[in-house]
Formats: C-alpha cells, structure tokens, sequence
C-alpha cells in the first residue's frame, strides 16, 4: 500500500466515525427533547395576538394556573390545624403510679401532701401536656392552635393553654399552698410522674390535609367548541393568557396519549435536517478539519451538553436564558476559526429552540448574541478582553429584551428578573478561561493565551536558548518579527507565526559552535573537513528540536515549525562544495536533505520563507533597496521552484504581499544611518 492509498483508506475511516459521532449526538439530542407535541404559538400577557383568530376546536375546561393553584392551598394551609390524640390512659398510669408510691396516708400532713399532688396531676392531665419539641415546630410554621381528638370529639385549642413537663412542674411546686413545704414537695420527684398526653397524629392530619385539598376546584370554567378565545391584534389579558395555557395543556396531553410516534418522528426529522446541514457545511468548507476526528467530537460533544443543560433548565421551570450559550463560539472560535464557529452556535440555538417555549424570541436573541461574541473575541490573548466581551452580551441582552417589550407589549412596564438571568449567563462567561484550559489539556488545542505564554522569552526554555546560543536565539527573535509581520498581511495567525518562529532553531542548543550566527573566529566545520558530516550534523538540529520541545512539553502545532521550517530542501552550502570538489563523484543526496515534512499550513510557510530570507539577508555586503528587492525575490522564487509550499494552504498572491512586507522590513531594519559630522577644533 502506498501513502496515497493509506491517506485515502484514513479519509474513508475519519468520515465513517464522524458520521457515527453525528448520529450518536443526534440520538442523545433526541434523548433531551419533550415527549409533548410544541403549541405553535408565543404569547404573554400584556402583549398583542399576531397570529390569526383562535377559536376553540373543541370543548375544554379553563385550568388554574400552578400560581393560582399554589396560592389557594396556601390560603387552606394557612387555616389548617394539626391533629393531636389525647391519651386518657396516659394520665391514669401516672396518677395511679404516684399513690401507689405516697401509700395509705398515716397522718394529717401526709394526706395533705398526697390529696395536693393527685388534684394538681389531675387538673394538668385532663387540660394536657404537650412535647416542647412539638411547640416549637407548631411556633416554626405559625400555628398557635391545633385539634386535640378526645373520644372522636374535636376541641380547638391553643397551645399557649397547654403544659410542657417542665411547666407543669413548676405549676405544681409554685401553687403549693403555705402549709405545704416545698422544698419537700420537690423530694417526691415529681417528673418521674409527668408524661406527655397529647400526642401528634400524622396520619389524620396528613389524611385530613389531603381532603382539605381535594375540595380544591382545578378549573375556573369552560369553553365550548367553536368559542372564539382570542382575535387578531387583541391584547393578550390574564383570561385569555389563562385559556390560552388551558388549551395548550390539553393538546399536548391528547397528542402524548395518542401521537407520541408522530411527534418523535417529527423530532428525528428536525434533529437529522439540522445536524444534516452543519455536516455538510464541516466536509464541505472544513474538510481538513474533519480528518481529525477529535475536533468534530468536541463540537458535538459541546452542542449536547447545551441541549441537557436546556432541557434540565427548562423541565425546572428555570429561564433558558441563564445558560450561557456564547460559550460555544467563543471555544470555538479560539481553537478554529470564526465561520465554523457561528455554524456550531447557529446549530446549537436551532436545535435548543425546540426545546424551550417563545422559541422565535430565543432564536434571535441568541443568534445576535453569538454574533457578537464571536466578533469581539476572534483572539483571546487577555483576561480583559472576555471581561469587556461579557459586558457587551449584557447590554445585548438588555437592549434586544426592553426593544421586544417596547415593540410586543407596547408598554414601559419592566419586569427586572430577566435581567437578573442575563447578569447570570454573562458571569457563567467568564468562566470560558478555566474551560480554555481544561478542553487544551483534553483535546491537546492551543490558544492565543497559551502562544502569549509561550512567547514570553522570560520563559525557561527561551531563556536557556538565549543563554547558549545566542546568536541563533537574535536570528529567531528576527524571523519571529518578521513571520508576525507576514502572517498579519495575509490573514494568517500572527501570533501563532510569531511563537513557532522564536522555537524553530532550539535544536541547534545541542551544538551551538556549528552555526555561523553563534561562531566568533573558530569554524569548527574546518577541522572536521567532511562535508557530509557537516551536512549531518547540521540537519540533525531538526530532531534535536523536536526532542527538545517533547521534553519542555511544546505543543504539536509548535512542534510543526520545527520539522518543517527547512521542508525536505538541501543544506546546499556543504552540497554545493562537496560537489564542486569532485564533480564526477556520485553523491548520496539523501545525505544533505533535510527529512521534511514541508510546510502544510500558511504560517509554517511563512516561517520557511522569514527563515531564509533573514539568513541570506546577513550575507549580504551592501545594504539598498536593489540589494535587498533582488535577495527576497531570489530567495522565494527559489522555494517556488523547489516545490516547497505545494501542500501549504498559500497563493501566489499572498506569496505577493509576503514579499512587499519583507523587502519593506528588511530596509527598515538595515536602513543607511547618515554620517555624523565631528566638530572642527579651531
């Protein structure tokens, strides 16, 4: 099998699984959506009817809303008493309990003592003691009164009339009368001989609550089939809202009890239709960005979750408008680009809209909102920038909901909890940055904050290289200038161009002394007088650059400006020599060419054109404007004819402009300093 035959066998493969990743997340999509056929209306109360008259298809009877619901139980709670057994036997045992322990009375005081006990516990127990718990959750929830049953009679009764143990104690011993000696009262342990008698019975209160409930009306009156519920125009009051839900309910009901097979077949097709349209637009436009599959698993992997997060939201009675759908062009915006990025949002929000009710208003506002976030966040390289991004969706968010009370409901009565969830979702924003992190160490991407990291020549490895080969740290510091440049005139990622280009030359670490740039007077390529060892030698900083970078964890993409920064090109200067030397020697070329691969994306073609141009640039003996004209054409017009950009996303045109910015920067840098007169001694 040849490459061409193993790239085509991997496309085949990478478009199978990307198909099943589809067809996964459209079943789970699927998964998130109501079993309920959707009303096909949008209204609330305040705002005019647009769509035509409705009248009524059938007869159904006008449903309380849950609010209207919630507040008359409410109200019949608010009424309702718990009820508590009183225990007769309770106050026998205790009282029969205490004269068994005072005994027949021998004497005057004695008997005293016990008719004074027994009458007091008597007295207590037939108006009744209560638990302190119990008091204090009837005083929890408000109730001041509850129903004792007492031989199936029921008697309200406050609480504040009852007895705890601890009061009928102290009644008992601070109503004892003078000739009853208290401190001797108190030796007869009276607790011993108090006991609760009303006792909570949860199963009657529960029973008769549930009663209480069910006298609860669910409906406030009927339509007819045929009445008319609502014109064209007319003003959408709290009745017709109210019939309008009604209605609402009862189709869904009808059409769950008889058409679910119909309406999940309806479901599957605007699931298919929509995953449909964003698959052919990723192998239509973004057919290299398929082949990986990875990538069409995080896309789908985030639409999914925002279609659950939607449907948890919104089956919790929540404001879909608390998630924060901006998310998803913003990630994807950082590790793709702009277009793919509307395309996953625009998917998202299509399918989300199905899920959640006034789907037309959701449907704009968060197209509008994905719109700006992808124009404000195109490269992330701050904190800030995602600060003022948030910022913006808000008064997005504010300005598109007060223009449809303005324009629906014709009113300036504004209801502030929308705006509270539109503080929410814009907090939840800021919290893009963590996630950058987490989905780059996940799915191995890179950022614009990762590249401004990595830029930064304070850094370890930046700082070594400059440390032991300087010369070729200043050449890349050039070539990144001048690659930053370059990739802003074309509309490639300057950044990324800039970060590459100053990594491009770390394998020349391992042996500095062998390139010019770091060379002061010693050549050592002189000594060891082997020019294809010296060919070796110097190809090899390309795997020294690579396993460097391994080492210090660069990424891929980094990676990519050092393998292909020389393509498969040759190290012609000791190629040309050798043969020059012995022009009717066989040479092995495979020694004096670099393994490649070439570049293959428009920034590592940059590189390889900024690279040798500000190489050839040093050589050079007089510094004009012909001069350098001649080097850069010479210089990429050579690379052309090499081949060397023909798997790079480049034109001849961008090709073009790279040479009118190089030949501008390179006479801006090389510029002719004029001549200081000195100053005459006379």
């Amino acid at each position: 099998m040849n490459f061409n035959d193993f790239k085509y066998n991997s496309s085949k493969f990478s478009i199978a699984l990307t198909t099943l990743l589809f067809i996964v997340a459209g079943f789970l999509i699927f998964q998130t959506y109501p079993n309920i056929s959707k009303f096909q209306y949008s209204y609330e109360v305040g705002s005019p009817w647009q769509y035509e008259t409705i009248t009524a298809p059938f007869a159904f009877e006008i449903r309380k809303s849950k609010k209207q619901l919630q507040a008359e139980e409410d109200s019949l709670l608010a009424e309702f008493h718990n009820l508590y057994d009183f225990k007769e036997n309770i106050a026998n045992e205790n009282i029969n309990k205490i004269q068994d322990k005072l005994g027949p009375s021998l004497d005057v005081v004695s008997g005293m003592y016990k008719k004074y006990i027994v009458n007091e516990l008597s007295n207590i127990y037939k108006i009744g003691i209560i638990s302190a718990e119990s008091i204090e959750n009837l005083n929890t929830n408000g109730d001041s009164i509850i129903i004792i049953l007492k031989e199936n009679i029921s008697n309200e009764t406050a609480i504040n009339d009852l007895y705890t143990t601890k009061s009928a104690y102290e009644q008992i011993i601070q109503n004892a009368p003078q000739f009853i000696d208290r401190n001797t009262l108190r030796d007869y342990n009276l607790n011993n001989y108090l006991q609760e008698n009303i006792i909570f019975n949860q199963t009657k209160t529960e029973n008769l609550k549930k009663e209480n409930l069910r006298t609860i009306s669910l409906t406030k009156g009927r339509i007819q089939s045929g009445e008319k519920i609502i014109d064209h125009g007319e003003i959408v009051t709290n009745k017709s809202f109210d019939i309008l839900n009604s209605l609402k309910e009862v189709l869904q009901e009808n059409s769950q009890k008889k058409d679910s097979k119909l309406i999940s077949m309806g479901q599957i097709l605007i699931i298919c239709c929509i995953l449909s349209a964003f698959f052919s637009f990723l192998f239509l436009f973004r057919a290299k960005f398929t082949l990986e599959v990875k990538n069409v698993a995080f896309m789908l992997g985030m639409i999914v979750l925002l279609c659950i997060a939607t449907s948890w939201v919104v089956n919790h009675e929540f404001s879909p408008y608390i998630i924060p759908y901006a998310i998803l062009p913003i990630m994807v915006t950082t590790f793709f680009d702009t277009r793919t990025a509307l395309f996953s949002h625009l998917t998202t929000i299509l399918l989300c809209a199905y899920i959640v009710p006034n789907e037309f208003e959701f449907i704009s506002i968060q197209t509008i909102v994905g719109m700006i976030s992808i124009s404000t966040l195109k490269n992330i390289f701050l904190r800030s920038q995602l600060v003022k991004s948030a910022l913006l969706i808000f008064v997005t968010y504010c300005g598109f909901y007060i223009g449809s009370i303005l324009v629906y409901n014709q009113s300036e009565n504004i209801d502030f909890l929308p705006i509270l969830y539109f503080a929410i979702n814009c907090l939840l924003l800021l919290f893009a940055f963590p996630l950058i992190y987490i989905v780059e160490k996940l799915f191995g991407y890179m950022s614009d904050v990762t590249l401004v990291e990595l830029a930064n020549t304070n850094n370890e490895l930046l700082r070594k290289f400059s440390e032991v080969a300087p010369g070729s740290f200043q050449h890349s510091m050039q070539v990144s200038n001048l690659a930053s440049e370059a990739a802003q005139s074309i509309g490639a990622n300057p950044m990324l161009a800039r970060t590459g280009a100053l990594y491009h030359d770390i394998g020349k670490m391992n042996n500095p002394a062998f390139f010019t740039e770091n060379q002061s007077s010693v050549n050592p390529h002189i000594e060891l007088n082997d020019e294809e060892k010296s060919a070796q030698i110097i190809i090899k900083h390309i795997s020294d650059g690579i396993a460097i970078a391994k080492k210090y964890g660069l990424p891929e993409k980094i990676q990519d400006f050092i393998r292909t920064h020389h393509g498969d090109g040759k190290t012609k200067y000791f190629y040309y020599t050798l043969k020059n030397k012995y022009p009717d020697k066989v040479i092995d070329e495979s020694k004096f060419t670099y393994p490649g691969p070439r570049p293959y994306s428009k920034e590592t073609a940059i590189l390889v054109i900024c690279d040798s141009v500000e190489a050839a640039s040093r050589s050079l003996k007089e510094y004009n404007d012909q001069n350098i004209n001649d080097l850069v054409e010479n210089i990429i017009n050579g690379h052309i004819q090499d081949g060397i950009f023909e798997e790079a996303p480049i034109t001849l045109k961008q090709i073009s402009t790279i040479k009118t910015v190089l030949k501008e920067k390179l006479k801006t840098i090389y510029h002719t300093r004029i001549i200081y007169p000195e100053l005459n001694n006379k």
